[in-house]
């Protein structure tokens, strides 16, 4: 159980973040949400069914891009105990296949996400400063910052394995261990969380070649990923710092 908790959720919109703040809800945590969107947030949460009555929860804009925003999101905020960081901001040229990806799209990519994920861990520790409080920050990885992409799963459809998004996730991974190493603080905890494939729509031929990499389930639900993330927000795991927990059906083994 998380009572008592005070939860930050951006990209609180999301196909993982919206699964995210209904399980923290349900485990006693008081709950602020955020995402650049708004609207489609709360539609999305709704259709998770998630009462806007509740009294833990607490909706807004934020723009993770913005440092103005985001540090006065944080000069305002009390009482925060951890964050979870869903976030994926991407531009409209993201999901190319390699050799069409350009280096303007590369580098805004990679200045969008990693760029965000930074701003966002960095001031988590200025408010841990600040303030003094026990603080766990879980961010959001993926297998594909820890081993090389298995592009044969991919035949014969639309998806490939964007080149942007092996490059940010391994930086997630490293930028946790930079930010424990500099606070050097117990009661500041900055993990991450790499689950392998996450169900969304995906074609049948990939679902299959996916699986046959697994141990037995293949893709993920968002339920198969949000326990950990729980464990990582709470005193169960109050000495875990600087990790990065696969949650993949043994896909990397």
């Amino acid at each position: 159980m998380l009572d008592n908790e005070k939860i930050v959720v951006v990209g609180a919109g999301g196909l993982l973040g919206t699964r995210v703040v209904a399980t923290l809800l349900a485990r006693g945590a008081s709950v602020i949400a955020l995402d650049i969107d708004v609207e489609n947030m709360r539609t999305k949460l709704s259709s998770n069914g998630i009462s806007f009555d509740n009294a833990n929860l607490c909706c807004d804009r934020l723009d993770v891009n913005d440092e103005d925003d985001v540090k006065s999101f944080f000069s305002s905020l009390v009482g925060m105990t951890g964050a979870v960081n869903c976030c994926y901001p991407r531009n409209e040229n993201y999901g190319k296949a390699l050799l069409d990806v350009s280096l303007d799209s590369f580098n805004q990519n990679l200045t969008l996400n990693i760029g965000s994920t930074f701003l966002f861990s960095q001031q988590c520790l200025v408010y841990f400063l600040e303030n003094k409080a026990r603080i766990s920050l879980v961010n959001i990885s993926s297998v594909y910052g820890v081993v090389a992409p298995s592009f044969d799963v991919y035949d014969n459809t639309s998806m490939t394995m964007p080149v942007e998004y092996a490059a940010i996730k391994a930086a997630v991974i490293h930028l946790n261990r930079y930010f424990a190493a500099y606070a050097k603080d117990s009661n500041f905890r900055i993990n991450s969380v790499s689950p392998g494939g996450v169900l969304d729509k995906q074609p049948t031929e990939f679902l299959e070649r996916y699986k046959s990499k697994c141990l037995g389930k293949g893709m993920l639900n968002t339920e198969d990923v949000v326990g950990t993330i729980m464990f990582l927000l709470s005193d169960d795991s109050k000495y875990i710092n600087g990790q990065n927990i696969i949650v993949d059906d043994g896909f990397t083994l």
